[in-house]
């Protein structure tokens, strides 16, 4: 595979920020210092509704002049005491002709949607600076990921709430850590962290999702299939979102997005991108077949 040579990264919280950006981003770590989930996310509502506003004042292109300094993020995001973390495979198994097994799967996804929040939200405070000092619209970025943040808060409770509906709670069973972490091998660079988080990860839900919606719905349980079908179909735009920034910031620094992307995946992502794909979801994201499809072959092959 070509690689690719990328710029000097830009500061990370070290520039400033437009002032009208000081309350929604303060708000977003707010969210980020936050450890009781259903806390975290009523944090997360009244972030998205100061950054509306904001950027429904402002212009998709004006900039405001005066600058002051950006909030910096926490190095991990407050998290409650359980559920406890553990290895992948030390994972309950989800066998779905139970309602135990139901739980396990729902418990999982809640966990996933816990740790979304996070990530949209680290993304916002983290690299709205860089955004800003690449000259491409910080409001529109902030905007955008306080958006997905919100979305992600809405998911878990809808989920916690089914839970609770099953016997269970966000916290019973154990779970693993593997998003965060790739959160944090890519906490330096904004285009290593779109990469990552929302065109792969999250890409990687739209290929699942859909089996799993099947499988609730064969086992009666039609009320949790319609929760996850919900966030199925909204987590197209958070991809949509990743992929449209990640263009532009590759734009910016003048490089190949395919060959950037690319080499991103290989450097920077621990695990395999696996078929098959729902390319008919990644293509609504804006994501076409060659971002991913010969590159799951080269690794999968035993690249790595």
């Amino acid at each position: 595979m070509e690689q690719t040579t990328n710029p000097a990264k830009e500061p990370v919280c070290s520039t400033g920020i437009a002032i009208d950006l000081q309350k929604p981003l303060e708000a977003a770590r707010s969210v980020l210092i936050t450890a009781a989930p259903h806390e975290k996310a009523a944090k997360a509502v009244q972030a998205k509704d100061l950054i509306a506003s904001i950027f429904a004042n402002n212009s998709t292109t004006a900039q405001t002049p005066a600058l002051i300094q950006a909030p910096t993020p926490p190095d991990r995001p407050a998290r409650p005491e359980k559920p406890v973390l553990a290895p992948p495979g030390a994972m309950p198994r989800r066998r779905l002709s139970s309602a135990n097994g139901r739980i396990a799967l729902l418990h999982a996804v809640a966990h996933i949607e816990f740790n979304a929040i996070n990530l949209a939200f680290d993304m916002a405070v983290r690299f709205t600076p860089s955004i800003h000092a690449m000259g491409l619209n910080a409001h529109e970025f902030a905007h955008d990921w306080i958006q997905v943040g919100d979305d992600e808060g809405r998911h878990f409770m809808m989920i916690a709430d089914r839970l609770k509906a099953l016997g269970g709670a966000y916290g019973d069973l154990p779970a693993h850590n593997g998003l965060w972490e790739a959160a944090d091998a890519t906490a330096d660079d904004v285009l290593a962290r779109l990469a990552i988080a929302p065109m792969v990860l999250e890409a990687r839900g739209l290929d699942v999702t859909p089996g799993m919606i099947e499988k609730l719905q064969k086992a009666g349980d039609s009320q949790s299939a319609d929760i996850l079908t919900v966030i199925y179909n909204e987590e197209i735009a958070h991809v949509a979102a990743g992929q449209r920034w990640f263009e532009r910031v590759c734009a910016v620094r003048g490089v190949n997005p395919l060959e950037t992307f690319h080499t991103l995946v290989e450097n920077r992502f621990s695990g395999l991108l696996k078929p098959p794909f729902n390319r008919d979801a990644r293509r609504s994201a804006g994501m076409a077949d060659h971002y991913y499809a010969d590159i799951a072959t080269s690794f999968t092959q035993g690249a790595r």
